[in-house]
């Protein structure tokens, strides 16, 4: 019986392999992020065929907006969440303190956010949306949105309730999807209307998970104030940066030449596929955080070292699969799926491809500064990105290649700058330390939950 699963062990496929080397709980999430991913290309193509050039990139730049800041302001608060709440839950401690206050916390964000966009609305809307300020009301729906879904998947991760998280991934894309494809059906040209699919799909997925996120919370010890805005202040920052890494590209674009729609929405496009892989990885996220918090507060240093090397392994071959037919497909297919002018080559493609490579190494290497409480070290890493990217931007040469070669750059810098971090403050450690850190790292995970 040992032989014959030994055999079997032996003769698995690849793709099994690299699905076992995933995080526990991973795979049931990978159905809901492809979608949901493949609800992005979607949308935008419904969009694409739908709108006239300056319409599509008003919902382009809609999008990059809602992907920038939103993502920035509210995925610091579901990862903290998944944290913190995974490292009570190895404590057996429950997590309705903890969850009640992220959710003032994130409600006063939320608040400044949207007064500020109140308050700027008219240049908001006359720098990115053709003067429309129906479009600011409605990202400023979709950031609560956002939030909504960011309070509630940062829960469900941290409780490894992983099915209800997929299913609010699944929930949420089917919705895009059929919004989105209705629209052109029915002949919408507003911009206003596919943009507001933005805000209601995501709302709609959150209440239909709702039942298996309350059951989930029980009573437990207080929590202060400073443990979760210590680490959520940074956290915010760093991902704000990250963001700004990633999302760059068409703002960029929209602000050094503001009269070439075609290329805002193109740019977008090439954006929304070169990134492919990093829908992929968001299905990876969640459980990843959850097992590196649970294998640091656990003491476990052998087993947060492996799964992490494990993760940049695979999120390697997920970068290079998904870049090869970018870069060699990429020019044409953003004309034949999102309608797209022929303003892109295989360089930007490559670049972007690689960017997208370096963007997910650099991902993993934060979420294990993040695990080990030192925020500021993966900070100091997405600034330096920052740099980099702003440095290159400025840089001369066409705006196309220019803005493609940033978000490469960035990304390596960012990366470079936490691996160093992380080596030199946890994975070059001798053996003989090992204890000591493990307890360290327990104690500063229990601690701030």
């Amino acid at each position: 019986m040992n032989q014959q699963g030994s055999t079997a062990q032996e003769r698995r496929s690849p793709l099994a392999k690299v699905v076992s080397a995933l995080p526990p709980g991973t795979q049931l999430v990978i159905g809901g992020t492809v979608l949901l991913g493949a609800a992005s290309y979607i949308h935008l193509m419904a969009a694409g065929y739908s709108l006239g050039k300056p319409e599509m990139a008003s919902v382009s730049l809609l999008w990059t907006i809602l992907m920038s800041v939103g993502l920035g302001l509210f995925f610091p608060v579901e990862q903290e969440l998944t944290r913190i709440v995974a490292a009570r839950v190895v404590g057996g401690q429950g997590a309705a303190p903890v969850v009640r206050r992220i959710l003032l916390i994130t409600a006063g964000m939320l608040a400044v956010l949207t007064v500020g966009m109140a308050v700027a609305a008219r240049p908001l809307a006359d720098t990115f949306f053709e003067g429309h300020r129906s479009m600011v009301v409605a990202l400023a729906a979709s950031f609560a949105a956002m939030a909504a879904g960011n309070v509630s998947r940062g829960v469900l991760a941290g409780l490894n309730r992983f099915g209800a998280y997929g299913t609010q991934l699944a929930v949420d894309g089917g919705l895009r999807i059929a919004l989105a494809v209705g629209c052109a059906i029915a002949g919408v040209r507003s911009p206003l209307v596919f943009a507001l699919i933005l805000a209601v799909a995501p709302l709609l997925a959150v209440l239909a998970t709702v039942r298996p996120l309350r059951s989930g919370i029980s009573a437990g010890p207080a929590v202060g104030w400073g443990s979760l805005t210590g680490g959520l202040a940074p956290l915010v920052a760093s991902t704000l940066l990250s963001q700004v890494v990633v999302n760059a590209a068409v703002i960029s674009t929209r602000l050094l030449a503001p009269d070439n729609a075609p290329l805002v929405a193109g740019l977008l496009n090439a954006v929304v596929l070169a990134r492919v892989p990093l829908f992929v990885f968001g299905s990876l996220q969640a459980s990843l955080l959850a097992g590196l918090s649970s294998t640091a507060a656990a003491g476990d240093r052998s087993g947060f070292s492996k799964l992490l090397m494990r993760t940049c392994g695979v999120v390697t071959v997920l970068g290079v699969a998904g870049g090869i037919p970018a870069t060699i497909l990429g020019p044409w297919l953003i004309q034949v799926l999102f309608k797209a002018d022929d303003v892109l080559g295989s360089l930007d493609f490559l670049l972007m491809s690689a960017g997208t490579l370096f963007y997910m190494l650099a991902m993993v290497l934060g979420q294990a500064l993040l695990v080990l409480h030192r925020h500021r070290l993966q900070l100091l890493g997405w600034a330096t990105g920052t740099v980099a990217l702003m440095v290159t931007t400025l840089a001369p040469g066409a705006i196309a290649t220019r803005v493609c070669l940033a978000y490469t750059m960035g990304s390596l810098a960012a990366v470079g700058c936490m691996l160093a971090a992380l080596w030199l403050t946890f994975l070059r450690e001798p053996p003989g330390a090992a204890a000591d850190v493990q307890g360290s790292s327990r104690r500063s995970l229990v601690d701030s939950a």
